[in-house]
């Protein structure tokens, strides 16, 4: 399996999950989509970090965003865990699991790392848009949670920059200054597109308010 890599499209499937069978690119329809994978069931990191996601429900549905899991275990066990998420965890997980115990996705994905574990998925975190292209991964050691803030933070930049001409800088947090993006020049079209202005630090670091606040 050749590794993923950004702009790829997404492998479509179908797979089992908690809540039925899922043809992953129908499933996703015009939805950005989160896919993250889990070593197995019933692991104490990723039950904290799946009520984490699941607590973030309003928040994933004001930006569009779907949520799906995976683990190599089977649908069963997933229903069990997922009872323990929600008294543990004191929230209701309201996304799919995918029961990948033939490890169908997790072949597609690239899941296994045989350094790390050869029968267990590593901890990774794929976004995905609308048209299917992954924008982003996240690969995490066994021993450290996923920070779920963060994901937050890059859909927020991912969908920013997917439609104004600009990037964000480092640290950015959704309503800070943005960065006009090199390849827009002409004094013109900086008025039409940035109509609040911006400050030029240097000539290819130039600062504007936040298009769309």
């Amino acid at each position: 399996m050749t590794t993923l890599r950004l702009n790829d499209i997404a492998p479509d499937f179908t797979q089992e999950s908690s809540i039925g069978s899922i043809h992953f690119h129908e499933w996703l329809g015009n939805s950005w989509g989160i896919l993250f994978s889990h070593p197995a069931d019933y692991t104490p990191v990723c039950t904290t970090e799946l009520g984490a996601a699941a607590k973030l429900a309003d928040e994933f549905k004001k930006r569009n965003v779907k949520v799906i899991a995976l683990s190599v275990d089977p649908v069963d066990s997933h229903l069990g865990w997922i009872k323990d998420i929600n008294e543990t965890q004191s929230t209701t997980v309201n996304f799919p699991i995918l029961a990948d115990a033939d490890k169908k996705v997790a072949t597609l994905y690239d899941l296994i790392h045989p350094n790390a574990s050869n029968t267990s998925t590593v901890r990774a975190v794929f976004i995905i848009d609308p048209s299917k292209k992954i924008r982003l991964t996240f690969t995490y050691p066994a021993s450290t949670g996923r920070n779920f803030n963060e994901i937050l933070r890059v859909i927020d930049s991912l969908q920013l920059t997917e439609y104004h001409s600009v990037a964000t800088p480092a640290d950015w947090k959704n309503g800070d200054d943005v960065v006009i993006v090199p390849s827009i020049t002409d004094a013109e079209e900086l008025k039409a597109k940035f109509p609040k202005g911006y400050k030029a630090v240097k000539s290819y670091l130039r600062l504007t308010p936040q298009p769309n606040k």
